[in-house]
């Protein structure tokens, strides 16, 4: 049996402390469950609800700290791109770069993206089905791209809200093998918390055992040793510490 595909990670790159203690956390559960947890961190945060939230260090400094992390852990790393003239420069750091669910349609990205020769995440849009994935998946394949994931983060139900479709999941493995659960981003209630997304972590868990049983081949969590304290994403980060038993559980 594959191995599934699980990433892990803080949401954003909050310091170099906060990346070591994460990294350092998902090598020992790499070495006792024998996973392969590809570590994940954006260097920018751009679709922030306020202009004042926390972005991050920026493309230079954070692609210099991912790259310390990859050299220090010998870790797999993924992390989001914004803007077509990004995909290059992340590709020569990352493993794998995530096209953000609001922008899965742009055209000029996925193609910069699978230009790269680097695994191409696109996450579903809020406001799109799995069969709609059809596209992005076209795009990106016609552009060069040798692999092309895909990932279910929920779609909007009325104001503040997301609702997760798990028929989603069989639609997208009919599109590409890799198909990966998100299952911090799909428990946040968008821009609803006074100027920022909020969330429920509670549900997390749950998330990730319900797409199993409708077939991901993986999964993704946002983690962080002290959620509440996070710049990004806080209500619905997964505790680092509850990371190991949910994993062990999913791989069964």
């Amino acid at each position: 049996m594959n191995k599934k595909t699980i990433i892990a990670g803080p949401c954003v790159i909050e310091s170099a402390e906060l990346l070591d203690t994460v990294a350092h956390c998902l090598v020992e559960i790499n070495e006792r469950l024998g996973t392969d947890i590809i570590f994940k961190a954006s260097f920018d945060k751009a679709n922030r609800t306020s202009i004042h939230s926390f972005r991050g260090p920026g493309i230079d400094q954070g692609l210099k700290m991912l790259s310390d992390v990859k050299a220090k852990y010998g870790l797999r790393l993924l992390t989001d791109i914004h803007e077509s003239w990004q995909a290059a420069p992340v590709a020569e750091v990352c493993d794998v770069l995530q096209i953000p669910a609001f922008l899965c349609r742009q055209t000029d990205l996925l193609v910069a993206a699978a230009k790269t020769g680097r695994t191409v995440n696109i996450k579903k849009a809020q406001f799109l089905s799995g069969r709609d994935m059809k596209y992005p998946v076209e795009k990106a394949l016609e552009a060069g791209a040798s692999d092309v994931w895909l990932t279910e983060r929920g779609n909007m139900m009325g104001y503040n809200n997301l609702v997760v479709d798990f028929r989603n999941i069989s639609d997208m493995l009919e599109l590409v093998p890799t198909v990966i659960m998100d299952c911090t981003h799909s428990v946040q209630r968008p821009g609803g918390n006074d100027g920022k997304t909020g969330g429920d972590r509670r549900f997390v868990p749950p998330m990730a055992i319900a797409a199993k049983a409708f077939g991901a081949t993986g999964w993704f969590f946002e983690v962080h040793p002290n959620p509440d304290q996070g710049l990004s994403d806080a209500d619905n980060m997964l505790e680092l510490s509850k990371l190991e038993k949910l994993v062990e559980e999913l791989i069964k």
